[in-house]
């Protein structure tokens, strides 16, 4: 038999780290965060990381790791995160995988191959001199099967893709990206009631973010680290360093940042949809 593992996913502010913590205190269990920007020292607000009070005792992993200088891979994830999962199985306790990046979360649990290839930060910076439609149009070149599967991906995604094909000179769609899953998974969402509910959710969350200290973490980090990539690229920091200079006032780009949230919302329920285990009924 396969380890056990329960995933709590969902969309941003549906509620997904609140059932973790229960279901924590519930099950024996210790917590694995799967999101792409918990990983990142200093990414607290804007990331919404739950604060050590709201982590009521529960141990919580995969959050705080690195730098954001450093580009943290879904490989790097994907290692940290499975020997973390061993880790918590040997002890007697639940792993509770808890978080909304789907990618993250289809490699660690579902049925799906990683293919290693190692960043090419030359690539990455011709690629990413190019506008979204320049990409798309090269990636339904070089593979038009995954260009059908990416066409509504975000930019960071397709420039990825687009190296992964030319380093390993293949197009993806002939990759072998499919494995037997490694972990029996207990999938549980949130119960989401509607669209209009969860996005009055995340316009409240936003306002929350900003009475809590949004604009002063943006100038701290921003003091700290400057405008790399890993920081202007964040939901949150972006919108609030257009405030910062001048380009949006505050109420402005807190109206743009619940409407950016929205949209990766949307985008986060697509990927879920894709698990046939989830019921995604919004």
């Amino acid at each position: 038999m396969r380890p056990k593992v329960v995933a709590v996913v969902g969309p941003t502010a549906s509620g997904k780290t609140k059932m973790a913590i229960e279901l924590a205190h519930e099950l024996n269990g210790e917590i694995i965060s799967a999101d792409s920007r918990l990983v990142y020292k200093g990414f607290n607000i804007a990331a919404a990381k739950p604060t050590i009070e709201e982590r009521e005792g529960i141990p919580h992993y995969m959050m705080d790791i690195v730098e954001p200088e450093f580009d943290y891979s879904v490989g790097n994830y994907y290692d940290e995160a499975k020997k973390i999962i061993f880790d918590i199985i040997s002890r007697g306790k639940m792993p509770i995988v808890a978080g909304g990046t789907g990618l993250y979360i289809r490699i660690l649990l579902e049925h799906y191959n990683l293919p290693r290839v190692e960043a090419n930060y030359e690539l990455r910076s011709e690629l990413e001199e190019k506008d979204k439609e320049e990409l798309l149009k090269e990636l339904e070149e070089l593979d038009g099967k995954t260009y059908e599967r990416m066409r509504d991906a975000n930019k960071r995604r397709i420039v990825r893709a687009i190296e992964v094909i030319r380093t390993l000179n293949k197009p993806i769609s002939q990759i072998e990206l499919e494995k037997e899953p490694e972990f029996e998974v207990d999938w549980r969402m949130p119960v989401l009631t509607s669209r209009q509910d969860l996005y009055d959710k995340i316009n409240r969350r936003v306002d929350v973010m900003i009475e809590n200290g949004l604009v002063e973490e943006t100038q701290y980090l921003l003091k700290k680290h400057g405008r790399i990539k890993n920081f202007v690229d964040t939901i949150g920091y972006r919108e609030i360093l257009s405030y910062l200079d001048g380009e949006y006032s505050l109420e402005d780009a807190a109206e743009k940042l619940k409407q950016h949230t929205r949209n990766y919302a949307k985008r986060q329920l697509t990927w879920f949809r894709q698990n046939p285990k989830l019921e995604v009924n919004i």
